[in-house]
């Protein structure tokens, strides 16, 4: 019997829908909707087969507030500008962002309804802890993924202190 040690060259790509990746960032398989879409398909004015939404894997960021989007997704969903707004990058490079919105985020049996800031030239959507917060899901340390509140598993349940 033969040892075969895995390394960078021979380690088999591990993809998760929700989990974490090879460099520990925990990802979360969402679903984004346009709201609008949701309120004209509420009032009659759109089929429900009309609605946009797309499936991303988000980035689990506890440190950032917000919603994150690029523009194929800001385009996919047709998002109205909100407002522009200025942001400061890791690098503390300022740059002028649009706040769209309203979207919808679904994951797993919870929802939310945030707006949303548009990193040009981005390839990643960002879960911000707002959008968590408000769906009542967390990051499992042990299992490094995004779950549910064990504590309140059927409905979100929020803090009024």
């Amino acid at each position: 019997m033969s040892l075969r040690i895995a390394t960078k060259k021979n380690k088999p790509k591990i993809e998760y829908k929700t989990g974490v990746n090879e460099m520990g960032l925990v990802y979360a398989e969402i679903e984004l909707t346009s709201f609008d879409d949701i309120a004209l398909h509420r009032r009659g004015f759109l089929e429900e087969d009309k609605i946009k939404r797309v499936k991303v894997a988000a980035l689990v960021d506890t440190g950032w507030y917000m919603l994150t989007i690029n523009d194929p997704i800001r385009n996919q969903l047709d998002l109205p500008l909100i407002e522009k707004q200025f942001s400061v990058l890791a690098d503390e490079t300022e740059i002028e962002v649009e706040v769209v919105g309203p979207v919808e985020v679904r994951f797993e049996n919870r929802r939310t309804s945030v707006d949303a800031i548009v990193i040009p030239n981005s390839n990643e959507v960002l879960l911000g802890a707002i959008p968590m917060e408000d769906m009542d899901v967390l990051v499992d340390p042990r299992e490094q993924k995004l779950v549910v509140n064990p504590k309140h598993p059927y409905v979100a349940t929020k803090y009024l202190k």
